[in-house]
């Protein structure tokens, strides 16, 4: 099921992409110095699997799939490496799947920040392709617990990501973009009774957005040259 969406994503996007990219003129490259904002939708798929717990000998638990807003900040190293910062914040939801205890088990917010070095292919025009990898490191606050009795804490998170993307130049410094990021990471949920549940979150982070790409020397007229785009 997930497998359907996930591709269903990508061909939508690859549709779309082909479609702007053939209307477009070709678009300027990347230069030393070029600061990159994207506002993105993002969907977070979980693949997860809860893999160790003392409450019952099936127990399993999954996190809620979710759609939030987000926001990269790509920084041009030269015009074919970059690296990316991707943030947002969102709440999540463990329900029990497995039926032992039932319903939702607990629900936090976090704060899930991703680095990523990215490599952008060039001499394709408007359509700009990448690849990245990196880090996120997942915070989480406001937890709480829907087992009686019991308070819960969540373990903060560090994972390896992976990533593929393109953008679609629209030209004057505006792209359209999509994205996909594949994070391996766990956490651990600890009860204030002395129940635990290790589990792997593992998601699927699907983005598409708006860019607007400029350089810093000519937002701050440190360059002669006519601003990009």
């Amino acid at each position: 099921m997930q497998e359907m969406r996930i591709s269903k994503f990508w061909m939508g996007a690859v549709a779309l992409a082909g479609c702007m990219a053939a209307a477009t003129v070709p678009a300027n490259a990347a230069d030393a110095g070029d600061l990159q904002v994207k506002l993105g939708v993002t969907g977070l798929l979980f693949d997860d699997d809860t893999k160790g717990n003392n409450i019952a000998p099936n127990f399993g638990a999954e996190v809620n799939d979710t759609v939030i807003p987000t926001l990269m900040l790509n920084y041009y190293l030269t015009k074919n490496w970059s690296v990316e910062l991707f943030c947002c914040f969102a709440e999540l939801n463990v329900h029990d799947k497995s039926g032992v205890v039932g319903g939702k088990l607990a629900s936090t917010w976090v704060f899930p920040p991703m680095l990523t070095a990215q490599y952008h292919f060039d001499g394709m025009g408007a359509f700009q392709p990448y690849v990245g990898a990196g880090v996120q490191w997942i915070h989480y606050f406001d937890e709480s617990s829907n087992l009686a009795g019991a308070s819960v804490d969540f373990r903060d998170s560090w994972g390896f990501v992976l990533q593929a993307g393109a953008d679609v130049d629209l030209g004057a410094g505006w792209s359209v973009g999509f994205d996909a990021k594949k994070v391996w990471e766990d956490t651990k949920l600890t009860y204030s009774n002395g129940a635990y549940a290790e589990h792997d979150l593992d998601p699927w982070v699907l983005t598409a957005n708006l860019g607007y790409r400029f350089n810093l020397g000519d937002l701050f007229g440190r360059r002669e040259a006519v601003p990009l785009k």
